[in-house]
Order: C-alpha cells, then structure tokens, then sequence
C-alpha cells in the first residue's frame, strides 16, 4: 500500500463547486487511508481545500513551494511540514523523491508541467512510480487527446500510455493506492 502521494492540482478553485468537493474529498480520503499527502503548499484555490480536507480529517500533509510564489500563492502556514524550495525545479524533485504515487487533479499549465515531468521520468524508467490522472468531469479530455496525437503522428511510444492510469472519481484512486 502506498504511505504518500504528490498531488498536482491547481491554486485556482475552477468553475463551480464541483471541482472543489472532488479535492476535499480526496484530501480526506488520503487522510482516512494514512497516505501522506505532498502538494503544492499553497492556500488557495484546490490546492488549499485538498491540504485543509487532509488536515481536517488528522492526516498528515506537506507542502512543497517555491521561494517566489510565497506570495502569489499564499504559503499554508498550517501543514505539517512545510518545504520551502529555491525554484520549480526544486520543488518537483522534492515531491518526486518524497512520493510512492502521483495523483493529478483538474489544474492549468503548472498542472501539465508537473505531469509531464513525472510522466517523463517515468517514461525514461527514472521511477517506476503510479501516475494517477482523476478524469473528472472530463476535464482531462483534451490533454489525453493530445498525448495520443503526438503517439498517431509518431512524435511518442505508444507505450507512454502504460506509464500512467485515468481514473473517473475519487473512490477509484483511492482502491488504487490500497493495492499497489
């Protein structure tokens, strides 16, 4: 069973209420399920509500952020770790070297970025860790189709899809990180 997954997702809330519950749901499902949460340590937007639901629940959440988004996205001053690192860069690594899996939320470009660099690693047999994209709402859509243009023009292995899972909702990545 994995004891700590990195969540990317995003520092903004999205449209509606819907993508909101689906990260506190999560965060309270880890909490529940002794799994470590890793994020972006910000307070806003999913990022926060996923970190607060963890915390809520008693689980235990670190966040990992940037010297220069300290401001921008507000630092959670309430987790119980939280790491402060020099660059993106930095922060990625740590997440990636602290994490069993890796759980991606509904989020923007920073979200695709750290995606696809794990996914890369992955690809590159750099890890060898879950990847676990929550489809939600079909959010992810669009970015799954371009993974798969970029296979049908022959630009990516078709293998780079047994690098990573789509999941619907919430209760099946959870039941996934319960067996690996």
């Amino acid at each position: 069973m994995v004891m700590s997954a990195s969540v990317f997702c995003g520092s903004r809330l999205g449209v509606g209420s819907a993508f909101a519950d689906l990260a506190a749901h999560l965060g309270a499902g880890l909490a529940r399920q002794g799994i470590t949460l890793i994020y972006g340590g910000a307070k806003s937007g999913l990022m926060g509500v996923l970190a607060d639901a963890a915390l809520q629940e008693g689980g235990a959440v670190i966040g990992v952020i940037p010297t220069f988004l300290h401001h921008r996205e507000v630092m959670h001053e309430g987790v119980s770790e939280l790491i402060v690192t020099p660059s993106l860069h930095t922060r990625k690594q740590v997440m990636l070297d602290r994490a069993e899996a890796f759980i991606i939320l509904p989020g923007g470009v920073g979200t695709f970025d750290e995606l696809f660099e794990v996914l890369t690693w992955r690809h590159l047999r750099l890890h060898d860790k879950p990847i676990i994209i929550l489809n939600y709402q079909g959010w992810a859509d669009h970015l799954l189709a371009s993974l798969q243009g970029a296979i049908t023009q022959g630009f990516a292995d078709p293998d780079i899809e047994t690098c990573y899972e789509v999941v619907s909702d919430v209760d099946m990545v959870l039941s996934r990180l319960s067996t690996v």
